[in-house]
This record gives C-alpha cells, sequence and structure tokens, in this order.
C-alpha cells in the first residue's frame, strides 16, 4: 500500500469552467496526483492527506471502505470456475482490533474536515458496516438513516451455505445532532413520483460498459459502484458547487458523478492504477447544464403561510360579512375571530365547508368565495395570494 501523499502532478483534467473553484493554495504542501479548478486527485494514504487539508473544508463526504471480507481462500462456482472475489490487499487486516484503528484514524480525519452542518456516507455490507457504525457514534458524529441498497442482481452464494447477500448497507449521518444538514426532500420526492424516498433502494450492481476494465477486458477495481447509487446520494445531500470528498476513491465513481452535477471534488487513493483510472473516467465525463439541475422546490413550503384570520384582521375581508360557495347555494358569516357561522354550525373554513358537503376534509381555500366591490364572486383564493404578495414584496 502506498503511504506517500506527495507525488509529481500528472495531466491536469480539462473540465468545463464553473463558477466555484477550488482554493489551491489551502492543500499546503500536498502535491496532487491530479488537479484543475474543480477536481482534484491524490495519490497516497487518505489519513495522512486528509489532516493536511484545512478544518471544516468539505460539504460531504462520501466512503467506501474496504469490508475485511475475511475469505478463508479462494471461491469456485459449481461449474468449478473460480470467482473474481477481493481478495486485493487494503482489505486484508490482521485483526479485529486492527481494522477498527484504522476506521478510527479515517474518520477522526473526515470529522475534522467536514463542515459543521456537512454529512457523511459510508457504505459496507455485515462484515464491517456494524463496526463503523460503533465508531461513528463514539466520535460524536448524529446517524440520520440507514439506507438499504437492495441489488437486483446480486452474486449467488455458489457454496449454498447462506442466504445470497443480496443487499449493502450505507449509513448516513450528520457532523453532530445540531447540524443543519441540506436534504432534497422535494426533488427526491419528484424522483420517486409523487412519494416519499423510502430506505431501501432497488439498484443494480455495477455491469455491462459502466464496468471499468484494463486491456485485459479485466476488472479495474472488484467493487465498483454503479452510478446510480452515487447520483441519488449526491442529488439528496449535496447542492450545486459544494465540495464532495471520496476518501476511497476506487474506480472514481464519486468523482464522475461529481462532475456530472456540477460539485467540485477531492478523490484520495493509495493505489495508482487506481487513481489513472479515475483520472481518465472524469475526463471523459460530461458535465450537464446549469438549467438541467435546477433541483425541484415545493414553492408553497418556501410560501409564508397566510391563515384565514390574516384576512380579516387586515381587512380583506369583514367580520359580518358573508362569504359563499361556488353557486352561491350556501353563505357563512364571517365572526369577529375569524370562524364562520353557517346556520348555527360555527367552525373554521375548512370544517364549514366539509359539514356542508357532508365530507371529513375540505379545502376551505378552493370551496369560499367572496363578492368583490362590483359585486363579482370571486375566490378567497386571491385575497391569500395578494397578501402573500405584498408580505414578499416589502421582506
Amino acid at each position: 500500500m502506498y503511504s506517500k501523499t506527495q507525488v509529481s502532478a500528472k495531466e491536469p483534467l480539462t473540465h468545463t469552467p464553473y463558477n466555484t473553484y477550488h482554493d489551491h493554495s489551502s492543500f499546503g504542501n500536498l502535491v496532487p496526483y491530479t488537479q484543475d479548478a474543480y477536481t482534484t486527485l491524490f495519490l497516497g494514504d487518505n489519513t495522512e492527506v486528509m489532516n493536511q487539508l484545512p478544518k471544516h473544508h468539505v460539504d460531504m463526504v462520501f466512503a467506501d471502505p474496504p469490508y475485511n471480507l475475511q475469505l478463508g481462500g479462494d471461491l469456485y462456482r459449481p461449474n468449478h470456475s473460480k470467482v473474481d472475489a477481493v481478495t486485493d490487499d487494503w482489505d486484508q487486516f490482521d485483526s479485529f482490533e486492527a481494522y477498527d484503528r484504522f476506521t478510527r484514524n479515517w474518520l477522526k480525519a473526515v470529522r475534522r474536515i467536514l463542515k459543521p452542518d456537512g454529512t457523511v456516507w459510508i457504505i459496507g455490507s455485515y462484515h464491517n458496516i456494524f463496526r463503523i457504525g460503533t465508531i461513528l457514534q463514539d466520535l460524536g458524529f448524529w446517524i440520520l438513516n440507514d439506507i438499504v441498497w437492495i441489488k437486483n442482481n446480486p452474486m449467488p452464494n455458489f457454496k449454498g451455505t447462506r442466504f445470497t447477500n443480496a443487499h449493502e448497507t450505507m449509513i448516513w449521518a450528520s457532523r453532530n445532532p445540531k447540524s443543519k444538514y441540506h436534504f432534497s426532500y422535494d426533488s427526491l420526492k419528484v424522483f420517486n413520483e409523487d412519494k416519499q424516498m423510502r430506505s431501501d433502494w432497488y439498484i443494480p450492481i455495477c455491469s455491462g460498459k459502466e464496468r471499468l476494465r484494463d486491456e485485459a477486458k479485466e476488472k479495474i477495481h472488484p467493487t465498483q459502484k454503479p452510478k446510480q447509487l452515487l447520483y441519488r446520494i449526491l442529488h439528496a445531500s449535496s447542492k450545486k458547487n459544494d465540495l464532495i470528498l471520496d476518501p476511497f476513491l476506487g474506480s472514481g465513481t464519486t468523482g464522475a458523478v461529481a462532475k456530472e452535477l456540477r460539485r467540485r471534488f477531492i478523490g484520495i487513493d493509495n493505489c495508482e492504477k487506481y487513481v489513472s483510472a479515475s483520472c481518465q473516467r472524469i475526463k471523459q465525463t460530461q458535465a450537464l447544464s446549469y438549467s438541467a439541475l435546477e433541483a425541484y422546490r415545493n414553492i408553497k413550503k418556501t410560501q409564508p403561510r397566510i391563515p384565514f384570520g390574516s384576512l380579516v384582521e387586515n381587512k380583506l375581508l369583514h367580520s359580518g360579512t358573508h362569504i359563499y360557495d361556488k353557486h352561491e347555494q350556501h353563505a357563512a358569516i364571517i365572526q369577529s375571530d375569524s370562524s364562520l357561522n353557517y346556520n348555527g354550525y360555527k367552525g373554521s373554513i375548512h370544517k364549514v365547508g366539509a359539514y356542508i358537503n357532508n365530507q371529513q376534509s375540505c379545502n376551505g381555500w378552493a370551496f369560499w368565495y367572496y363578492k368583490n366591490d362590483r359585486n363579482e364572486l370571486k375566490p378567497i383564493e386571491e385575497l391569500r395570494e395578494k397578501m402573500r404578495h405584498n408580505l414578499l414584496c416589502s421582506s
């Protein structure tokens, strides 16, 4: 494993210019493997590199650390062909204690460079994710969710001695319980066909043309993650121009998706083969247009809340006057406390509307109308929008 943190810079990446840039002077004595205005890759020990980056520097971290699979030997399929499993040196640890020390060291470095309102994502399997979760909490991180990545096309259990391992677990955590972290609730809901995004994600493993291979057609990295997974993660918890860091760069999926979504990116790995492959992959990635990156927001959530009583207080409607349904078949009197009186039945605009319609609920803003100075019937919603507009103009 490499331990150096300074190497000669390679050919710069060529990106489309962005509005926000790395302050390369903030890297101190670190010499990047390659860099441009938006992406910086380091070859070296990730803890050593992170400890030389500025404090509270990064908006979001995605980490795909060694799983410590503890494989006892080669795996074979029923036809006796060898399984291309993870047997690399970087996944070998002498003991659980050694793995815990390794995990604690890089997580301390992550905590140091993460902004107060930043978040970290860590992916793992049953071999390591529970140990990582314990250390996260011991260091003061606050776990927000665990996300289950359910693989549509998992590798089978060839020995037939256990369940097929068809998922991996991701922990999403903020730096502390009071962090005001970013979460793209509205755009994720639109993505999920107007339903809240759940914590079980069905995404196939990386395969086909997406899988990086060398000239011998061998996998460049054994645990390459699918772009779809990182695309969802970066959409969920980062914004355009945020600074994303991946301390286990691997095949460069995080960096490629960061460029596509116009996030700034720092990647670190101690294997030159991985850093070089990531560099080429990021070069070939095209950034989306700015117009394509405009995230959906639920505009109603960002607008001032205007209760019906505010219309009465501001004399847009008056106590003692009537409001009507659309066909003027029903009329209710506005009371001094902004409630309605409909033939002795009293309540809010919603409650009285539901009573008239013999329903459990009613949107009173859509049901009730008032008469203007020309005796024209107009929806009370127009008055609410008028008042909201005045509030926004005066703020």
